[in-house]
């Protein structure tokens, strides 16, 4: 099968999301110049860069989380534990600008300590984020925010080791549709240049 996205889809359902998958969520947690608290999952979200730590998450949507951080240039990414499921769908309906999410979803807030912005408390990690730039994408909505890395959040029960260990919290990420998946298994590979000997 091939099709050409600007005619259409040839099955019921477009399949576009079911292909990029599995995608992390980026549980965006904002607060507006009024101080009124915002938080939403963005399926289009990932790190882009090490040094310095940097990610992205689009909006396909002039959403509160997009006003929020063009008004205050800050946000913070929650990741999302298999146990934080249902307070994240919770959260992904269009509320009106005045409705904390937070409270919907009856969730405790904890303070960054780099940005003037809450973080879901329980969550297993979180990044607070500077916004560092804004791109408009092709389309009538689509946006795609930018932001360094100035703080990191883990949760002292995921790690072991030395290391985060993922299978402590099981993160959810988003297949096509409304379909989701848990990681629940992982395993190692070693590039093959790393094997070669030194010297």
């Amino acid at each position: 099968m091939f099709y050409r996205p600007k005619d259409g889809y040839p099955l019921p359902h477009n399949p576009f999301n079911a292909i990029v998958t599995p995608r992390p969520i980026g549980w965006i947690s904002t607060r507006g110049a009024s101080g009124a608290d915002n938080l939403a999952p963005y399926s289009f979200f990932n790190g882009i860069a090490y040094d310095p730590p940097q990610v992205m998450f689009a909006s396909t949507k002039v959403k509160d989380s997009l006003a929020n951080i063009r008004e205050t240039g800050v946000f913070c990414v929650n990741i999302v534990s298999e146990a934080l499921t249902d307070a994240m769908n919770l959260s992904s309906e269009n509320f009106a600008h005045d409705v904390d999410e937070f409270d919907v979803a009856e969730l405790e807030k904890a303070a960054c300590q780099t940005i003037d912005c809450p973080r879901v408390a329980t969550a297993p990690a979180a990044l607070e984020c500077r916004m560092t730039q804004i791109i408009v994408a092709e389309g009538e909505q689509n946006h795609v925010v930018f932001g360094e890395v100035t703080g990191v959040h883990l949760a002292d029960s995921c790690i072991r080791d030395g290391r985060l260990d993922v299978t402590r919290y099981n993160p959810l990420s988003r297949l096509g549709y409304r379909d989701y998946s848990v990681v629940r298994e992982v395993f190692e590979l070693t590039r093959p240049d790393d094997t070669k000997p030194k010297g």
